[in-house]
């Protein structure tokens, strides 16, 4: 096994230790890292691509319980605009810029669905039309 190969195994193992990972993570980080630890062992520059590449694919980054930032690589269950503007993102930059509908919420989809039903519940709708 070549070294920049042991070397991104390792830096992966770690990571894997220290957050849930699911397999498909494991093995794109693992290409990622290997790739460009072998780049830079050969001496070759990384080119900074005008196209950003994710560390999920888009559609797989809001799950179940959490959510994926594109731009950090970390799971949430909300992407809160301070998150965003560490990046220098707003809510709707971030969306257009991963290609996401503009009213798709940021948030886990049971924390999505959990606020629906509370809203439902509460029949604000209902209220505002008594006060009339």
């Amino acid at each position: 096994m070549e070294d920049h190969l042991k070397e991104a195994l390792e830096i992966v193992k770690a990571q894997a230790s220290v957050r849930t990972m699911t397999e498909e993570e494991i093995t794109s980080m693992v290409q990622k890292l290997s790739d460009g630890i072998r780049r830079i062992s050969e001496g070759m520059q990384d080119k900074i691509s005008s196209e950003p590449t994710p560390t999920v694919d888009p559609k797989k980054a809001i799950r179940e319980k959490s959510i994926v930032c594109l731009e950090s690589g970390k799971s949430f269950k909300v992407l809160t605009k301070r998150h965003l503007a560490k990046f220098d993102l707003t809510p709707d930059e971030y969306r257009e810029k991963w290609g996401y509908p503009k009213n798709t919420p940021l948030v886990c989809k049971s924390l999505q669905r959990e606020r629906r039903k509370k809203m439902k519940d509460m029949k604000l709708w209902e209220k505002r039309k008594k006060q009339d």
